[in-house]
């Protein structure tokens, strides 16, 4: 596969990965999984379990559910994430100025994320931060199925399934250590650009467009 080393013809669009990426969904997450557990007399590790951010919620819910209550708890877990989870979840440092970089050398940004579509808008909106679309349900290689229909040819990612994502989709992987996996790790599946976190992305950003939004 040929991977995109300059910027390509027409309006650039970026694509972002949300949970550790755009928000640090730890808090709201780990407090949701706590009033699961309480709900279903069920015990869960809620310390473990926001270690591993990234995956559909189905590959969490599998260590602590039976396999043929995993939609059942599924549904349960989303109906009560509004109310627990948006505003115990702040931006991360630098999301709102990445976003705000993308928009000021002329292009698009668009979140594409395995969350639950809905509770990923809500995200957002309670946060202010505002993409040109929001795209959930689709975890790694899928991503490139959102990431290719809106012609992002940048994907930045915390996760080695967004690197499989920006690869699939023909896409530049730049990844941020900024959740469960660490810079090594990203490089070695195959991330083209490692930011020690998003604040340095309006610089490189500037670097790749040839467009200094800080200007």
């Amino acid at each position: 596969m040929v991977h995109m080393t300059s910027t390509p013809p027409g309006p650039l669009t970026v694509g972002f990965d949300l949970d550790m990426t755009l928000i640090d969904s730890r808090p709201g997450i780990h407090a949701c999984y706590v009033a699961l557990a309480e709900r279903t007399g069920t015990y869960i590790d809620a310390d473990l379990a926001v270690t591993r951010l990234g995956p559909p919620l189905a590959d969490e819910l599998v260590h602590w559910f039976p396999a043929d209550r995993i939609a059942e708890m599924s549904d349960l877990y989303r109906e009560m994430y509004p109310a627990i989870a948006i505003t115990a979840t702040p931006a991360m440092t630098g999301a709102r100025e990445a976003i705000a970089a993308v928009r000021e050398c002329g292009g698009r940004a668009i979140v594409v994320t395995a969350k639950y579509e809905p509770n990923a808008k809500l995200h957002l909106a309670h946060l202010g931060i505002e993409p040109d679309a929001v795209i959930g349900n689709l975890w790694a290689e899928q991503k490139a199925v959102a990431l290719r229909e809106h012609g992002a040819s940048v994907y930045v990612g915390d996760h080695v399934g967004d690197v499989r994502g920006a690869r699939t989709a023909g896409a530049l992987s730049v990844a941020v250590p900024t959740g469960p996996c660490g810079a090594a790790e990203l490089r070695a599946a195959g991330a083209d650009v490692v930011l020690d976190d998003l604040t340095h992305f309006p610089a490189w950003l500037a670097s790749y467009s040839g467009v200094d939004a800080r200007a």
